[in-house]
């Protein structure tokens, strides 16, 4: 039961007051809430009072407490012996400009040093609460983000107060100075890296693949048994993490404040594999908008053209690499988790019974069920590229291979590194599949002590040791020379080690290079 009390509650109407509340209370068998939004000042008599109906309802609670009112209640002690909830400031966003936007509210530019975050309808006190906590958190880890100081209602739902002094969301910057794409890429890229390279303390923060999960299991109904089956096996092969995901990643929740960039809104901080965080950050440049081009600008501020070149080169940047393959890969396992996320909302939104909507889930339900037919699995490696096993790209391997390299190495180990790749990757592409085609890995692993580089060839092909054939007789004749074996023979002579096996259906050949002192020189 829930009764406002108003005004001012001392001596002279106090005795009045609890009559009026007791006959409001009545035989009423329910928890008693007394609303003290309107209660303007209270004394020791009106104390009393609450103490006397504390005795009859153990449960009573007082919310919307006044500041002032407050403090008399934790003066006297009445905060620990009552359930006391403390009031909060109204304001109103009515004509401020939307800086950010989340998946669970809005942020408004209150003034040139405030912003306010106003929740959906729904959220509680407690998910304010939590998403104050996960801020902390990512502060005490070292990731810049702003920090709520004080909790406003907005109408009839919460917001949360920021000092953001005079900044710029990243939105704004793109839509007002498109020449700024590539520090915007940048700045965004570095940033992201920095919260993937974050460790988690375990149990602090939700794991995003379970919540990926969830999306799939939502999925069932929408997808046949098969494709659904695949989707679920790929989900939960990925696996765990505890490195941060910030789960809304997009550049309305970027801000520039002082030249210094800021995470907002937190509340989708996670756990787990990065690829979780691309597959939401593909649609917030591209899934969301396929079909629909001019809803970018709706909610970013500039056009699709610039989100999807934005996407791209993101993309580049953050996987250190140009390689088409590599790209495609990877933003190939993005999609099927942001389609994913994307038929589960629509569905959960009702927005199959609108024109428009239907066309998504259409567009986006063929995406995804034709990359399940070619896609394996969903977590990828930042020094691993899986492409063609065909000569003709060569050049992208040597490339690959050769970013992973930058400045580690001598000219010399550089030029040495490209012939034992070009020979390795060159043999698997003429005989591995023959008369078949089928695709190749190359690994690039670096270690620092001492320094070296091992570089791994993997395919499904003929299993074949090419360390087991004869070393040709450089010396021979020319006549007496037999054709073949000097691609293997090179690759032993310029790498410090070349070792095979053949292990859970592939061939492996790993080859390792020095690069410390006098590798390669």
């Amino acid at each position: 039961m829930k009764i406002s009390i108003s005004g001012r509650i001392d001596t002279n109407n106090a005795a009045r007051t609890e009559q009026e509340l007791l006959a409001q209370i009545g035989n009423s068998t329910e928890p008693v809430i007394l609303d003290a939004e309107q209660l303007q000042y209270i004394s020791s008599a009106g104390l009393r009072v609450l103490l006397r109906l504390r005795k009859d309802h153990p449960g009573l609670r007082i919310v919307n407490v006044r500041p002032e009112v407050y403090e008399v209640l934790e003066m006297t002690g009445f905060t620990e012996i009552l359930q006391v909830e403390k009031g909060f400031r109204r304001v109103s966003v009515e004509g401020c400009e939307e800086i950010g936007h989340g998946a669970n509210g809005s942020v408004y530019r209150y003034s040139d040093e405030i912003a306010i975050k106003v929740y959906r309808e729904g959220n509680d006190l407690e998910d304010i609460r939590r998403e104050r906590e996960m801020a902390k958190l990512a502060l005490v880890l070292g990731l810049p983000t702003a920090i709520s100081y004080d909790v406003v209602k907005v109408g009839e739902r919460y917001g949360t107060v920021f000092e953001l002094l005079n900044a710029r969301s990243f939105s704004a910057i793109l839509a007002r100075e498109p020449e700024r794409l590539d520090w915007c890429v940048a700045e965004f890229t570095d940033l992201l890296k920095k919260i993937h390279d974050t460790e988690a303390p375990a149990g602090k923060l939700p794991d995003a693949r379970e919540t990926a999960l969830g999306w799939v299991e939502a999925m069932r109904p929408h997808l046949p048994p098969a494709p659904w089956e695949k989707l679920r096996r790929m989900v939960e092969a990925v696996p765990r993490d505890l490195h941060l995901i910030h789960g809304d990643y997009h550049t309305k929740n970027l801000q520039v404040q002082n030249g210094e960039v800021l995470i907002i809104d937190m509340d989708t901080l996670s756990a787990g594999n990065r690829i979780f965080e691309l597959g939401s950050i593909f649609n917030s440049f591209v899934g969301f908008y396929e079909l629909d081009h001019e809803g970018v600008k709706r909610f970013q501020g500039f056009d699709y053209e610039t989100s999807a070149a934005f996407w791209r080169r993101f993309l580049a940047r953050y996987l250190e690499t140009d390689c088409p393959h590599k790209l495609r890969e990877v933003e190939d396992k993005a999609r099927i988790l942001g389609y994913t996320r994307l038929i589960r909302r629509a569905y959960r939104l009702g927005l199959q019974d609108t024109e428009a909507g239907l066309r998504d889930i259409e567009n986006w339900t063929r995406e995804l069920l034709e990359l399940l037919e070619r896609v394996d699995r969903l977590d990828f490696s930042l020094q691993e590229l899986i492409l063609p096993a065909k000569t003709e790209l060569l050049d992208e391997v040597q490339q690959f291979v050769g970013r992973r390299l930058e400045d580690r190495c001598s000219m010399k180990a550089q030029m040495q590194i490209d012939l034992a790749v070009e020979e390795i990757f060159v043999n698997i592409a003429s005989y591995a599949y023959t008369p078949k085609e089928g695709s190749a890995a190359v690994r690039v692993e670096l270690t620092e002590e001492p320094v070296s580089v091992s570089i791994s060839f993997l395919d499904r092909g003929v299993p074949y040791d090419p360390l087991a054939k004869e070393d040709p007789d450089v010396n021979a004749l020319a006549q007496e020379r037999k054709i073949g074996g000097l691609g293997i023979f090179l690759t032993k002579q310029v790498m410090d080690e070349v070792r095979y096996e053949y292990r859970d259906g592939q061939n492996i050949l790993t080859m390792r290079k020095d690069l410390g002192q006098g590798g390669g020189l």
